[in-house]
């Protein structure tokens, strides 16, 4: 299976700044700067503070550039 094949298999959520999981990525209704999308996985993989300080990331750098690396903890690494 191909690299995309294994990214569209995964199940990709948006993640709040509070750290909750809010939902399908995608769905954010911020189209311009719009939520952190993590796989389901790796989201449950993570505290609910690691979750909000990767959301907190990209919410505030978003603003001003369009691609934003997730934290540390955040990072999705492919198998």
């Amino acid at each position: 299976m191909g690299e995309l094949a294994k990214w569209r298999s995964q199940k990709w959520v948006r993640i709040t700044v509070s750290g909750k999981i809010a939902g399908a990525c995608g769905t954010s209704k911020n189209k311009s700067n719009p939520d952190r999308c993590l796989p389901l996985a790796k989201a449950r993989s993570l505290s609910i503070s690691q979750r909000a300080a990767t959301a907190k990331k990209k919410k505030s750098e978003g603003k001003s550039k369009q691609f934003v690396s997730n934290t540390k903890e955040a990072k999705v690494k492919n198998a």
